[in-house]
């Protein structure tokens, strides 16, 4: 049975108005992700926040249905705020030595250049690498590897399954940011192995601004030590009448990285717009997503316009380029 996908368009408010196609900026929320802000703010007047470690139960259930969908284990979840957060996790946890490279794309979102450029005043070196020279680039000094699932550009869809294998083999981390795919396309945690994959939910996930997880291997969580420390960082903090004090006893679970309290009211947004998504089904989606790209394209090549995707098979994804001969992007 198909999804009918005129009645999911009442779910959002706006497009009732608008006809939308900048997801790829802004998602628009469902109705149900803001009645389910508004349902924890009248909670929380009811019972004057005395639940509040019931919140973090709710929490717990948010991160079963992110590895529902990633086909991971929710011990592998930690929550952030945005996808930069989870990168500086990553580059201010690891122990770097001068000479050290990190490598990315070209033309790759700020986040991915920003942060790892700041840490070559320390002597580690930034490589911003084409697909095409990409594994060249590669040497024994490469520690991680930093790249978007679909590039916010052009919509460049990088081979992650292949690219993982082969940094597996050479002991390099990988470092996925999935904001500008996952909800729309599907993603399998168990089958590409990245060491971490972060995701700010505004956009493809449909959530508020500051909703916000990352995937962080097992593998991975043995050797990065948390660098953001409050009172959760220690393993027993649910034991509030007797909390822990002196250093942290970290927990092996992906959660130490969370520090302190958590965003709940973006949190029960996002769990709503999950929700959602896991009804429709991930995979009926992205056939969605992916039938509505290749119609785009097809009115682009109509109008004369040359396209990424017609000389690379990796701009198969959620977002579509083309360009037009003497006219200037707008």
């Amino acid at each position: 049975m198909g999804a009918d996908w005129a009645a999911l368009r009442a779910e959002f408010p706006a497009l009732t108005h608008w006809t939308y196609l900048n997801t790829a900026t802004f998602g628009q929320m469902p109705r149900r992700a803001s009645e389910a802000v508004a349902s924890h703010f009248a909670r929380r007047d009811e019972r004057a926040c005395s639940d509040f470690l019931d919140w973090f139960g709710d929490a717990d259930r948010l991160r079963s249905l992110i590895a529902r969908l990633m086909r991971c284990a929710p011990s592998d979840i930690a929550f952030v705020p945005n996808a930069a957060t989870a990168l500086s996790l990553l580059i201010g946890g690891l122990d770097w030595r001068a000479g050290d490279r990190i490598v990315t794309f070209q033309n790759e979102f700020p986040n991915n250049l920003y942060c790892p450029a700041l840490v070559q005043r320390h002597g580690i070196q930034l490589v911003e690498a084409t697909w095409e020279g990409f594994y060249e680039v590669l040497s024994p000094r490469t520690r991680l590897v930093v790249l978007t699932e679909v590039s916010y550009i052009n919509g460049f869809r990088p081979p992650l399954e292949e690219i993982s294998a082969r940094l597996r083999e050479r002991g390099i981390l990988l470092y996925v940011d999935g904001t500008q795919s996952l909800g729309a396309l599907t993603f399998d945690a168990g089958a590409i192995q990245p060491d971490m994959y972060a995701v700010h939910a505004y956009k493809w996930l449909m959530s508020p601004t500051g909703a916000g997880f990352m995937y962080v291997s097992p593998a991975l969580r043995e050797r990065l030590t948390p660098n953001v420390i409050g009172w959760r960082s220690h393993r027993h903090w649910r034991n509030v009448d007797n909390l822990h004090h002196g250093a942290p006893e970290f927990s092996p679970d992906a959660e130490k990285y969370e520090g302190g309290m958590l965003t709940f009211p973006v949190l029960c947004a996002m769990e709503a717009s999950l929700g959602m998504i896991l009804e429709i089904g991930p995979e009926r989606i992205e056939q969605r997503v992916l039938e509505l790209a290749a119609k785009l394209r097809d009115l682009l090549r109509g109008l004369g316009g040359r396209l990424p995707a017609d000389g690379s098979p990796h701009f198969n994804s959620s977002i579509v380029a083309a360009r037009f001969a003497a006219k200037p992007a707008s």
